[in-house]
């Protein structure tokens, strides 16, 4: 690293540490959704390849929680896997599967986090099925931030597989169908998502300079604030993290009103 690269990690360390200083906790928000995205093109920024640049948005996710932890958030939903992008070539999808493991692995492992898989686990392959049910279970008694891992997941999906949910359950208690449609409301579908009972999200976070959804948390981002930051996924610094909850924190929320 030359004086040059030096100086500018300086600085940058030192605003870091200057708009920490000024945030209000208060202000935080408590639910940060986080749709990582640009690792493919950061690798091949970088003149790597294509799985280099996901072990390098893996290794990214401890230290944003870490972040996290550090400013009082208190759930953090990561969308990892799409249900899009089980259409990708065989030669990336088989190692970013494997990628997707070792992270839900090494978060259940790491003790300080509440594991929850939000996504459609019929899709995925048995050993993620079975890294995924183990994460929950040995992290469940964990006071910590509650992590949504958002692994096969789609906002649609998730709608659909709430309805659906909501009919077996009414069948299930012998209610009509005429008697469930009079009892369907928003409150009653919330409870059937895959978030359950969580607080929907304040914020969500996009990376890569990509302005859009693509179908993350459709039904509960609906009064979420969104940030866009240009930077890829495996380059994102504690001080764009700072920057998105000073931007928050600056905005007025109407909820409509």
């Amino acid at each position: 690293m030359n004086l040059r690269d030096k100086l500018r990690g300086l600085l940058v360390r030192l605003y870091a540490r200057r708009v920490e200083g000024h945030l209000d906790h208060a202000q935080v928000p408590k639910h940060i959704g986080v749709i990582m995205d640009g690792n493919r093109r950061w690798a091949k920024a970088s003149g790597s390849t294509t799985e280099h640049g996901h072990r390098a948005g893996a290794e990214k996710i401890e230290e944003f929680l870490g972040w996290c932890t550090e400013t009082d958030v208190e759930v953090v939903t990561l969308w990892l896997l799409s249900t899009d992008n089980f259409d990708r070539p065989e030669d990336e999808l088989v190692p970013l599967l494997g990628i997707i493991e070792d992270v839900v692995r090494t978060l259940a492992a790491d003790g300080r986090w509440r594991v929850h898989h939000v996504g459609t686990p019929d899709i995925l392959p048995s050993d993620v099925q079975t890294a995924l049910k183990v994460a929950e279970e040995s992290t469940s008694h964990v006071d910590g931030i509650l992590v949504n891992v958002a692994i096969g997941y789609g906002g649609r999906q998730e709608i659909a597989d709430a309805v659906r949910s909501m009919i077996v359950d009414a069948a299930d208690r012998g209610t009509s169908m005429e008697d469930l449609a009079d009892s369907v409301s928003v409150d009653l579908i919330g409870r059937h998502l895959y978030t359950g009972a969580q607080p929907d999200p304040d914020l969500v976070i996009r990376t890569s300079g990509e302005q859009r959804l693509s179908g993350f948390m459709l039904w509960q981002t609906a009064h979420a604030e969104y940030y866009f930051c240009e930077v890829f996924w495996p380059a994102f610094r504690k001080v764009d993290f700072l920057r998105a909850l000073r931007d928050y924190a600056a905005r007025h929320r109407r909820y409509g009103g």
